[in-house]
């Protein structure tokens, strides 16, 4: 009720009057019929009807969508820039021409103050640390003066601004930060023109998003990708009915989907009862490390459903998904069907990382000595991982921190590995175990 009430503009005090009278049979049908159709009219608002300033930024504040009124009177690009760093709102901010530096400022502390609901102060400056001295200098010195402000359970954050034209001329604007799990939605308009309908809107969460995705901006960026097939699945679908079979396969995905979110990851295509995921660079997290620890739960969580399915079934089969992992800079954009939105990551970081699942056996974890290497000190120290070798005694012995070329692990001339011979002269290890607090 209370955000019926925010949208539509009643005051506080007509609100409670109202809950406190009985309403009469006309005025309910009345009611009815206006939040019908404002529901419609809601319905009928698009992204593209936003008049005024707005853009999507992700928690790395870079920029993932906007409209033509953004770039025209606040971005100052004609193109958007390729890179996920060169996309970073406040370099746009700072670098856009024929604005004071009052203006821009504001600006500055505007955004620094919707990060504020997530971010801490290192956090902040990490975004920007590459951005130039200057920036980082200027962020440093907005954040303590920005307001703190605390999403907490809100979804929606206002902050009034003023803008001053160089003419002593001030006009009063009003921000609104609308926080999503992919970002944030920033949009700008002048005080007391907010737009009921858009409002409306923009209340409507899941359709938004599925907006804002349709029109995300293909983007050159650093990512880390899971990759996880289940082992002997043509098997195990032979064996079990098929409504036992999609019952066991959906376990897994509805099982598995929380710790995937946990760690940020954000679904891709595969093709298969397979999974893809793709971790991308946060700001108060590794992404690399954030891809490693989720593969680590899954294998934990997959011991669990192996374990309850051998007692329902009283079969041996063990569950296993095979876990290939690999970190690159690749194009993301999304593919589009009219009923869905799909990422998608070209290049061959993906490619690896799959080849990387076949080549895995046993719910074994594989990564590439790329994605390793991208761990810090303090990360790596927690991750015990290495190549086995076969000694003299034909016993087989874990070489630690080591790696090998898939070339040396396997025979290439078999049409059994005939999908790695792609791959191999790539370095990998295996993940075997990480120390969790």
């Amino acid at each position: 009720m209370a955000d019926i009430v925010a949208q539509l503009g009643v005051k506080k005090e007509q609100a409670s009057e109202a809950t406190m009278k009985p309403p009469s049979q006309e005025v309910t049908g009345k009611a009815s019929e206006n939040l019908s159709a404002c529901r419609q009219r809601s319905l009928q608002v698009t992204l593209d009807d936003i008049a005024h300033p707005a853009y999507m930024v992700n928690y790395s504040f870079e920029l993932t969508w906007y409209n033509e009124v953004a770039r025209e009177s606040m971005l100052g690009f004609n193109t958007p820039p390729p890179s996920s760093e060169s996309r970073n709102v406040f370099l746009i901010l700072m670098t856009a021409g024929g604005r004071s530096t009052a203006n821009r400022n504001e600006f500055l502390r505007l955004h620094i103050a919707l990060a504020k609901a997530r971010l801490s102060k290192p956090n902040m400056l990490g975004i920007v640390k590459n951005l130039g001295q200057q920036i980082t200098a200027l962020v440093d010195e907005l954040y303590d003066q920005s307001d703190t402000l605390t999403a907490g359970g809100q979804t929606v954050i206002e902050v009034p601004y003023t803008l001053h034209d160089g003419k002593g001329k001030a006009e009063a604007w009003v921000v609104r930060g609308i926080y999503f799990r992919e970002g944030i939605l920033v949009l700008h308009v002048p005080a007391g023109q907010a737009d009921p309908d858009l409002l409306g809107f923009l209340s409507r969460r899941d359709i938004v998003i599925r907006n804002l995705l349709r029109k995300r901006l293909p983007v050159l960026t650093p990512l880390a990708v899971l990759v996880a097939d289940l082992q002997n699945s043509v098997k195990i679908c032979s064996e079990l009915p098929p409504e036992e079979y999609f019952e066991l396969i959906n376990e897994i995905w509805s099982t598995l989907a929380p710790i995937y979110r946990n760690y940020y990851g954000t679904h891709g295509k595969h093709v298969g009862d397979g999974m893809v995921y793709y971790f991308f660079p946060q700001p108060d997290s590794n992404y690399i490390f954030n891809a490693l620890m989720c593969a680590h739960e899954i294998k934990l969580e997959m011991r669990r459903i192996s374990k309850n399915w051998q007692l329902r079934k009283n079969w041996f089969n063990e569950l296993y998904l095979n876990i290939g992992l690999h970190e690159g800079q690749e194009w993301l954009g999304t593919f589009q069907s009219a009923t869905s939105v799909e990422f998608a990551v070209l290049g061959d970081t993906i490619n690896s990382a799959a080849r990387l699942s076949d080549f895995a056996r046993y719910g074994a974890i594989w990564a590439t000595k790329n994605f390793v290497s991208k761990l810090s000190a303090d990360e790596r120290a927690k991750v015990e991982f290495g190549i086995s070798r076969r000694a003299e005694d034909q016993r087989e012995h874990l070489v630690v921190s080591s790696y090998s070329q898939i070339g040396a692990l396997v025979d290439l001339k078999s049409e059994r590995y005939e999908k790695l011979r792609e791959i191999a002269t790539l370095p990998i290890t295996e993940i075997r175990t990480i120390k969790v607090k």
